[in-house]
């Protein structure tokens, strides 16, 4: 059995501006309660190596010359696990 609406003594105008504004009130509460998929995972070099199948020298070269980004935190290097995915994505030759 379908339920079924009625509007009286609604104009078209004030029935788009109900619909924007029960749309404007859920759209304020997603926004309010959106979190990230995922928070940024750091990898470790030799873990970036093993992700690669390089030797951490190369990691260490990479670095250098500039395809890899690393940050240093509490005195060890990380590397953002995106990046190194884009990383990978970009080593991948084009034919």
């Amino acid at each position: 059995m379908q339920e079924t609406i009625q509007f009286v003594q609604v104009t078209p105008q004030q029935l788009q501006q109900e619909i924007l504004e029960g749309f404007k009130t859920q759209l304020n509460a997603l926004i309010k309660h959106f979190q990230p998929k995922e928070p940024t995972e750091y990898l470790t070099r030799h873990e970036v190596a093993k992700l690669f199948k390089i030797d951490i020298s190369t990691v260490h070269n990479w670095t250098r010359t500039g395809k890899l980004t690393s940050y240093n935190l509490v005195g060890r290097v990380y590397y953002k696990r995106c990046e190194i995915e884009d990383a990978m994505i970009k080593s991948i030759p084009t034919v």
